[in-house]
């Protein structure tokens, strides 16, 4: 890999002084920081993606995001022959890390808002009627995909595949199997009604990256989002539930609250406001139940498929997130009750 990394910054004008692989994500992708005389840069590694160029995911998602005026990484050069990407090299601060130095309530606060700021350009600014030609809409795969009726209630047998019945190994009853097919169903129904916006779909504190604006810019601190190849239309509940329903980082439930009026009055402040917002709460509060749920099922996964337990960890409060909102609507009391038995019994 270092002879492909070599030759692909040569091709540049610039010396290659060093080569660090950086510790990977929960993605099968490569990532190494390569120091030049110039500057430092960082090459993703993927799959050869000859057959496709700048039509994979990546890059046209990025092109197009980058376009329509949010902060994504920018590319610098490519090698689709063997599959690497040459990025701007954004540092190591993500969100996660600097929201380890906060102090106060208000500290916390400020930084989310950014981040809402953030996804709130994207959710207005970068549907499929943004895209100037439509060529480039049509390699945009994700404005043909959404987070449906099967797209959701897939999700959901994906956790109950790794988490329940691989990880946990539990038997569960024929009835209780029912009870969770058939609540899941309704909550995903409703979902799958919503309108739709183009989502990140991965949008939590360690996919924003924390850096330095050009001096020139004046915009002070960038808030950069990354892995955004698998975007698709969805809920706005969608990446709102992943940031302020964090496996990571819990906010306080005061917090969330702010933070959901915040997005809401951003989203209204652009031009796309929410009118029953009643319904919206109710439907963020389901959206963080089912992305959560499906939260579980990754991490699970990643120890099933790839020998990788590191994600364990975050399941605790990812489940707690789950708990506690089921427990606001008695509707879904069922569902609430079995789901904590099979995982804490």
């Amino acid at each position: 890999m270092e002879a492909e990394l070599q030759n692909l910054v040569q091709q540049k004008n610039k010396v290659v002084q060093s080569i660090e692989k950086l510790p990977g994500d929960a993605s099968t992708r490569s990532y190494y920081r390569i120091k030049t005389n110039e500057q430092l840069m960082v090459a993703m590694s993927m799959e050869p993606f000859e057959d496709k160029g700048h039509l994979v995911p990546f890059l046209a998602i990025q092109q197009h995001l980058y376009e329509s005026g949010v902060d994504v990484p920018r590319v610098m050069d490519i090698d689709p022959k063997h599959g690497l990407i040459l990025l701007e090299d954004l540092g190591d601060v993500t969100l996660l890390r600097r929201l380890l130095e906060v102090d106060s309530v208000e500290s916390e606060r400020k930084y989310f808002e950014k981040a809402i700021d953030a996804l709130v350009h994207l959710h207005v600014y970068t549907g499929p009627t943004k895209v100037k030609t439509e060529q480039q809409k049509a390699a945009i795969e994700g404005f043909r995909l959404s987070f449906d009726l099967e797209k959701l209630m897939w999700e959901v047998n994906f956790t109950m595949e790794h988490f329940f019945f691989k990880h946990l190994q539990r038997k569960i009853s024929d009835a209780d199997l029912k009870v969770i097919q058939d609540e899941f169903t309704k909550i995903c129904t409703e979902l799958a009604k919503e309108p739709t916006v183009f989502t990140h779909r991965d949008y939590h504190s360690r996919n924003i990256m924390l850096c330095d604006s050009d001096p020139a810019d004046g915009k002070g601190e960038r808030f950069v989002m990354i892995d955004f190849q698998d975007a698709r239309m969805g809920p706005a509940q969608y990446d709102l539930a992943s940031l302020l329903r964090d496996s990571y980082y819990q906010l306080d439930e005061k917090q969330i609250s702010y933070l959901v009026d915040y997005y809401l009055q951003r989203m209204k402040t652009e031009g796309a406001e929410v009118k029953d917002v009643a319904r919206f709460n109710r439907l963020f509060d389901l959206m963080a139940v089912q992305r959560n749920f499906k939260a579980i099922g990754s991490f699970a996964s990643f120890l099933n498929r790839r020998g990788n337990p590191a994600y364990l960890k975050f399941i605790g409060n990812t489940f707690e997130n789950i708990r506690r909102n089921l427990r606001k609507y008695p509707e879904f009391k069922k569902l609430r009750e079995v789901l904590y038995y099979h995982y804490y019994f």
